[in-house]
């Protein structure tokens, strides 16, 4: 009898071994697994969750709103969690949902990498270099290059919201995966051109937004394809700097100019959509008129005036002053001055329209010449001594000049020309005036008294001797244009004497 008992506990133990050593051994195998496990309590900052162990575990609860995503976890409900370990030294199971939802993304995104497709994650942390992106437990990667086509300054609006990206690289042994959003854009954009190239056509109107601004204009987005928007082409009016027109991200409508199938080449432009202020300009301005405008441009052969915006005209340097000569038309107006020009010659076909500012004001040389005829006398400043003469400064802002041989009567002139310095006040006398060329001649000797009378009797005798050895050679030589070169002489009156 005895026996007999001893027989039937010996495998009740052997069983009840066997049965621990089994839980024992199954318990310690989901260790680093991922196991199912029931919600019993929801605390202020963890979970309570009970996975069939002698021991429930607590798991935070920021891991449950990992990515910025809404908690929505009730008592009862089912998750899955990652069994780190058995028991901690509070005696509960170490769990962690972050853990579980990040083996679960791993193994679905190494097969998305191995297939080259896209996944689906969300931007929600910024740290040296890029971002943080949540693929769905698996934190990613994204260099700040590599969100957007354009440089981003604001990814305020893309944070939060589900995006797709494109796996550059993935290391699971280190658990590192860069992605990228701009190859998704850059591949969406091949479609879209390949679809706007095919239907693109001159003259087409299309909107697009401007992405970069140059000196020689701007490069404007139209949908997957760039066009160049010249700075000539943006308005009628004159515009030195596209930035005064545009600016980067804004969008514009513009027409197609000028397209190339074979170098995909797109020329806009603005101001072809306005009306052109160049039609019927010749009857708005006739030749004759006057009207006032805006200086907008100095160069160094003239300036340009705006009559309206569009319609420019270049008054030149010669057509600036009655007096001022060889002077920068920008010592005479400055820019953005409001002057009054006359219209002098419109070419609607060259679209130029040439305009005098002096024709408006009155002409100084006119003035001049009917209060100091030929011969009065003068008083003015010496402006400038050069080789040749000086250039006296006279009343109505005119310059005479006095050459070197009516400096004095006594002595050559590049002598006496050293007598005078700038600035010096003198008196001279007119000997020509000429208002239709603008010119002054006089002269000291003429304004002096002639100091004496017998050196003009000297003059006189000499001319009357000239006079009459041109007689005496006339009449002994009267056919003398017919005798040979070789054969001709110069008897007395023709010698040197």
């Amino acid at each position: 009898m005895a026996l007999d008992v001893q027989t039937r506990e010996a495998p009740a133990k052997e069983s009840f071994a066997a049965l621990l050593d089994e839980s024992l051994g199954v318990a310690s195998s989901l260790e680093g697994t991922v196991v199912k496990g029931r919600v019993i309590a929801v605390e202020n900052d963890a979970v309570l969750i009970d996975v069939g162990l002698k021991s429930e575990g607590r798991v935070p609860l920021k891991e449950f709103a990992a990515g910025g995503a809404q908690l929505d976890l009730r008592v009862g409900d089912t998750v899955e969690v990652f069994l780190e370990r058995m028991e901690d030294k509070n005696g509960e199971a170490q769990l962690s949902r972050e853990k579980a939802r990040r083996e679960e993304a791993w193994s679905q995104l190494d097969k998305s990498f191995q297939a080259n497709e896209r996944v689906t994650g969300v931007i929600f942390g910024r740290v040296k270099g890029g971002f943080t992106v949540d693929l769905s437990g698996a934190i990613a990667f994204l260099p700040g290059s590599q969100v957007d086509i354009r440089p981003v300054r604001d990814i305020t609006p893309l944070l939060g919201s589900p995006q797709p990206f494109q796996i550059l690289k993935m290391d699971r042994s280190r658990g590192n995966i860069v992605v990228s959003r701009r190859a998704v854009l850059e591949e969406s954009r091949a479609e879209q051109r390949s679809e706007l190239v095919a239907s693109l056509k001159e003259g087409q109107i299309l909107n697009g937004v401007v992405k970069n601004i140059t000196d020689y204009g701007a490069f404007v987005d139209l949908g997957g394809v760039d066009g160049l928007l010249h700075v000539t082409d943006i308005a009628w009016r004159r515009i030195n700097h596209p930035s005064e027109a545009l600016n980067i991200g804004q969008t514009v409508k513009v027409q197609v100019i000028r397209f190339n199938p074979e170098t995909q080449r797109i020329s806009l432009g603005m101001k072809q959509l306005e009306a052109d202020p160049w039609e019927g300009v010749e009857l708005k301005y006739p030749a004759g008129a006057r009207f006032r405008g805006r200086v907008t441009n100095i160069t160094d052969y003239g300036a340009f005036v705006e009559l309206e915006p569009g319609v420019e005209g270049l008054v030149h340097v010669s057509e600036m002053s009655w007096t001022k000569k060889n002077v920068h038309p920008g010592k005479i107006v400055s820019t953005s001055q409001e002057v009054e020009v006359m219209v002098l010659d419109v070419d609607p076909q060259k679209r130029r329209i040439s305009l005098g500012l002096k024709q408006t004001l009155a002409n100084p040389w006119e003035a001049f010449v009917e209060e100091h005829p030929v011969d009065s006398e003068l008083e003015g400043e010496v402006r400038n001594i050069t080789e040749f003469g000086l250039f006296i400064g006279l009343p109505g802002d005119i310059d005479g000049m006095v050459h070197l041989s009516d400096i004095d009567w006594n002595r050559p002139g590049e002598e006496a020309i050293n007598n005078y310095h700038k600035g010096e006040v003198v008196r001279d006398k007119s000997r020509h005036q000429a208002a239709s060329s603008r010119s002054f001649r006089g002269g000291y000797g003429q304004a002096e008294e002639r100091r004496s009378s017998h050196r003009d009797n000297r003059r006189a005798d000499r001319r009357r001797r000239r006079s009459h050895d041109r007689r005496r050679c006339a009449g002994l030589y009267p056919q003398v244009g017919a005798i040979p070169r070789s054969q001709r002489t110069a008897p007395g009156p023709f010698r040197r004497r």
